[in-house]
């Protein structure tokens, strides 16, 4: 369903855009042209639960998404102040309802945003007419539930929608080699090509000394264990699970593309799960500044201090990446600007020397948009996350302890905190899942690999997804992974899950 907007804003905003986008400029931030629009409450939750986009196509998790946004609104438990898209141009939403100081900071946020989109590597690759393709994108999905009911194509679209993660994030980037192969689980000729084991010319009472039945089976298996290596496909393991599937399962057209559009999809939001401390930090450092040095009123302090204390509010046992982001922002414009990097700095062991440190070198506000330029959420944390910063603002590695049922302090350690910290950015969060096999066993069925780093699979969540890629791929699916320090095969051959350890799972 789409969404009805008022494009044209109110005179007073129309002049507080123009005046807030001037002082951004003046900043230094680029950005594309930017459309505010103003909805209501229920529009934004609507325009939200799309993922920040008017229009896309029809499916249930939309509603329901939207269900669960307004119900947070409606009890008092949430509010969007911001809604911003990654677009040429951008599109960014306004609620009716808000005072006029929340509308500045919301427009100095946004232009934070837009800034970050158009600048920042990650989303170098990204479609900037993304609007219009999700507009396509929900009538053509509308126009295959026309032909092919509603019911088979939102099915399809569930199991799409399971494997929406397993995609090569870093590819844009990087030229991989192709895998696509087409194989006839039909075709004869398998007997007239089996291996023939080498033999010893010999007399025929001397053959079975000369060539010995265990020697020939011998020869036999390494000829067929050389001939699965050199035959393997994909040649190595392919992280773009979705791509792989989209070239090589035996899908209709209309499914070919309903996925291809989902894949399409997939890899517009990947740069934002990768970059959202990052995002919010640089758009919340933006909206600071300009609001602190231009933007308020004497009557607008104490409004826009106690909502932007809420926003940066902090609880144990939950990450905020605008309070986590802003801070670390503010924490390398402060460094550069005291000169407090580099090897000098790094080998000087006398603390009362590093604690006066300042060789007003003032590189801080160009070193922060070399930050933005080039980085993710993961080498941001990785390469300026100190243990000062730590200190200071007292972060610690939080576990949740199930006897208690209550998050408590898991180490004050830094080593842990960044590592922890780190963990959770990895691959976003997701589990690395690639394609190790696409006709295991010669009976074209799909083997995956997770690269185990620690954490168990969810066994609820990997048999449904097995389930979905089941339904895909049309041949049984299986994923070695590790569960308990133990090497473990699951699959589904589309009526019943099973478990096995690796090695037994082999030899079936």
């Amino acid at each position: 369903m789409a969404m009805h907007t008022d494009t044209t804003l109110p005179a007073d905003l129309a002049e507080l855009q123009v005046q807030i986008e001037e002082y951004a400029r003046g900043h230094g931030l680029d950005f594309y042209h930017t459309i505010f629009e103003v909805v209501d409450c229920d529009q934004l939750n609507a325009i939200a639960a799309y993922g920040g986009f008017p229009t896309r196509y029809p499916h249930w998790r939309f509603g329901m998404e939207y269900e669960q946004l307004a119900k947070g609104y409606a009890y008092g438990l949430q509010k969007i102040y911001e809604l911003v898209i990654n677009n040429d141009p951008c599109y960014a939403y306004l609620m009716k309802s808000n005072a006029l100081t929340d509308q500045k900071l919301v427009m100095a946020h946004v232009y934070g945003h837009c800034d970050f989109f158009k600048n920042n590597a990650w989303f170098a690759h990204t479609d900037r007419k993304m609007m219009d393709h999700m507009a396509n994108h929900g009538n053509r999905i509308r126009r295959y539930m026309d032909r092919f009911g509603v019911e088979a194509v939102e099915e399809f679209i569930d199991c799409c929608l399971s494997i929406e993660d397993l995609i090569d994030a870093h590819s844009p980037f990087i030229k991989r080699q192709e895998q696509r192969r087409k194989f006839d689980l039909n075709a004869a000729g398998d007997e007239e090509d089996a291996p023939q084991p080498g033999r010893f010319h010999a007399k025929s009472y001397m053959d079975p000394f000369v060539n010995p039945q265990a020697a020939l089976e011998a020869d036999v298996e390494a000829q067929k264990q050389k001939r699965a290596e050199e035959e393997r496909f994909p040649s190595e393991p392919v992280r773009d699970v979705m791509l792989f599937v989209l070239e090589n399962a035996p899908l209709k057209n209309w499914q070919l593309d309903v996925l291809s559009m989902l894949r399409d999809e997939a890899y517009y939001f990947a740069p934002q799960a990768q970059t959202k401390i990052m995002n919010e930090g640089w758009a919340s450092y933006w909206h600071s500044t300009i609001m602190t040095r231009q933007g308020l009123s004497p009557e607008d302090v104490i409004h826009y201090c106690d909502h932007h204390s809420g926003t940066m509010a902090t609880s144990p046992g939950r990450l905020n990446p605008y309070k986590l982001g802003i801070e670390l922002f503010r924490d390398i414009e402060d460094r550069w600007n005291r000169g407090r990097f580099g090897k000098e700095y790094e080998e000087c062991d006398n603390l009362s020397a590093k604690r006066d440190w300042h060789r007003e070198t003032g590189l801080g506000r160009e070193k922060i948009f070399e930050v933005r330029r080039i980085h993710n959420d993961l080498t941001f944390i990785d390469t300026f996350l100190t243990l000062d910063f730590c200190r200071e603002h007292k972060l610690f590695s939080f576990g949740y302890n199930q006897e208690a049922d209550y998050y408590e302090i898991e180490s004050r350690e830094f080593p842990k905190i960044k590592q922890r910290l780190l963990f959770s950015l990895t691959n976003r969060g997701q589990p690395l899942i690639t394609v190790r096999e696409g006709n295991y066993k010669n009976r074209g069925e799909l083997f995956l690999s997770h690269e185990y780093n620690g954490v168990d699979l969810q066994l609820d969540y990997a048999r449904d997804t097995l389930k979905n890629l089941e339904r895909l791929w049309t041949r049984p699916v299986h994923i070695e992974t590790l569960l308990e320090n133990v090497p473990t095969v699951l699959s589904f051959d589309g009526s019943e899950h099973t478990q096995t350890q690796a090695g037994e799972a082999a030899k079936k």
